[in-house]
């Protein structure tokens, strides 16, 4: 198996990247990562709490998961689905990252339904974002998260954490309603605090059109505002940075890497 041969690099004491190879290899490399992570978890405290992410790498990750060699490796009755940011939509929008990810196998995994914690951002934005913190705590018993997956846009947002929101400011919040004037809407989203507690954090960046926002991201000065992606990981919990070759090819160029 790929990630029994392949191995991160520190990137600095927040953060680590590996590259496994191309888009084919990397995307196998993370299911592989994914299953370990949860069949780990599992073996530790008896279930896996997973915050899942929207995006066409997620996607992808879902349709292999679910219908790959690796599906019947992992104990899915053990599982909690939750999700890390939603749009104001409901779960049967085109746009629901909710319904991307029951469409793409997962809500075929024979998940228990009361495992399945829907993020309700469709109504009551500031409400639901307190309902579903209330959750996270309930169901989690405190426990952080096994695994957040996150993705990472253009502009440097990751989740629904964008540039200059009022939502990267949020200290003592696991969830809330963030507002992002550049969208002209507001999205329900976990918060730096939340993801920073989670025992795995990974970004998940393939694809060409990620590579100069990558190295932007890994290069440049932390600033959090004008980068969000930079705001995740810290010296006790490093964010893992899987990315393929085409996402990584000006730090390759550069020779960072």
């Amino acid at each position: 198996m790929l990630i029994d041969q392949l191995h991160p690099k520190a990137w600095d004491e927040r953060r680590s990247l590996i590259i496994p190879g191309d888009y084919n290899t990397t995307l196998i490399f993370c299911v592989e990562h994914f299953v370990s992570l949860a069949t780990a978890a599992i073996q530790d405290h008896g279930s896996f709490y997973v915050a899942l992410s929207g995006g066409s790498t997620p996607k992808a990750i879902f349709d292999l998961l679910t219908e790959g060699r690796l599906a019947s490796h992992l104990d899915w009755s053990k599982v909690h689905l939750f999700w890390g940011d939603e749009r104001t939509v409901g779960p049967d929008h085109p746009d629901s990252n909710y319904r991307m990810a029951m469409s793409c196998g997962l809500g075929k995994m024979p998940i228990p339904p009361t495992q399945i914690h829907r993020m309700q951002a469709e109504t009551d934005l500031e409400e639901n974002a307190k309902h579903y913190e209330d959750i996270i705590r309930t169901v989690m018993h405190g426990r952080p998260f096994d695994l957040v997956m996150l993705g990472m846009g253009e502009d440097g947002h990751t989740a629904s954490l964008f540039p200059h929101t009022q939502g990267l400011k949020v200290t003592d919040r696991l969830v809330i309603a963030n507002e992002i004037p550049q969208k002209n809407c507001a999205r329900m989203t976990l918060t730096f605090p939340c993801i920073n507690l989670a025992n795995a954090i990974v970004f998940y960046v393939l694809g060409a059109s990620k590579k100069y926002t990558l190295s932007e991201v890994l290069l440049s000065p932390p600033d959090f505002d004008r980068y969000p992606s930079q705001g995740i990981g810290t010296k006790e919990h490093k964010a893992l940075w899987i990315a393929d070759e085409a996402a990584a090819a000006d730090l390759l160029e550069k020779g960072k890497v």
